[in-house]
């Protein structure tokens, strides 16, 4: 009895580390304050608008817009090549083995889509901070309007094609055994109601919103496992998101990849509006 009490102990040691590590990168305020505290080169940057930046923001942290990160052209919200994306980086004082940790205004759609570019590129340390002032205040998160400024380093990057899908990838892709598209916008835009000519042929919706409690934080794993499985999505699926450009994509892409700790997700960074440029639509 006693042994069998040992590797029944053994077996839930090894299932609570592996739920653990699938939600590494997502950081409470408290951890986050502590984390601060004992490494003075942590990099913190605040991913909102920089005219709220200006008025406050966490003590330490630089701003970086998404807009930044993303190259001229007929279509929006394309990234910049990996290497302009690491010198970009590299001048912010950010390298592939910094340690950093990034926030938004709350909604999880720009910090999750500046984590995605940052593992993208070979960035090894990159975790979220979700802001929600109750908590922010509860682990007493210091705030300030004095803008932060890190050294400029260089950025080695490394780049990651297991979570990114191109146009060729979407149509080679879609429609295959244990392959889901998933739009993730809202279902006015995926029906072609709002903003929108309708969604990609094979796409499903799965409105990132609803993926995100009222205060914008994420769901429980336990909730999220149960929205993909509503869907048809399982461990082993291979999944490929979308939204508009990619932005609200992001979201989803961390709470298939680092939440619930699935291994084949990728976002199509091209999105809709590249799609849309010279594919069909349907509603």
């Amino acid at each position: 009895m006693k042994v069998l009490n040992i590797i029944g102990s053994f077996i839930l040691a090894i299932l609570l580390v592996g739920n653990v590590s699938a939600q590494v990168d997502i950081i409470s305020a408290k951890d986050f304050m502590a984390l601060s505290k004992s490494n003075d080169k942590l990099v913190i940057v605040d991913a909102n608008k920089s005219k709220n930046y200006d008025v406050n923001h966490i003590k330490g942290a630089i701003n970086i817009e998404h807009g930044d990160l993303y190259r001229p052209g007929d279509i929006d919200g394309l990234i910049k090549s990996p290497e302009d994306l690491a010198a970009f980086f590299g001048s912010k004082g950010i390298n592939e083995n910094s340690e950093v940790v990034i926030y938004d205004d709350g909604s999880q759609k720009y910090n999750t889509r500046i984590y995605w570019i940052l593992k993208y590129i070979g960035a090894n340390n990159v975790r979220i901070l979700h802001k929600d002032m109750d908590a922010w205040r509860a682990a007493r998160v210091p705030l300030t309007s004095a803008p932060a400024k890190y050294t400029a380093t260089d950025f080695t990057p490394t780049v990651n094609p297991a979570i990114f899908a191109s146009l060729d990838d979407v149509k080679a892709r879609t429609g295959q055994p244990g392959v889901v598209l998933i739009d993730c916008r809202t279902p006015d835009e995926y029906n072609g109601v709002s903003k929108s000519e309708g969604h990609l042929p094979g796409a499903i919706n799965i409105n990132h919103e609803d993926l995100l409690t009222e205060t914008g934080a994420f769901k429980t794993a336990e909730e999220l496992k149960a929205i993909a499985e509503k869907n048809g999505i399982t461990a082993d699926t291979e999944i490929l998101m979308y939204c508009r450009t990619s932005v609200r994509a992001c979201v989803e892409f961390v709470v298939f990849k680092n939440i619930l700790g699935y291994e084949k997700v990728r976002v199509y960074d091209g999105a809709y509006l590249e799609w849309v440029a010279s594919n069909p639509v349907v509603q």
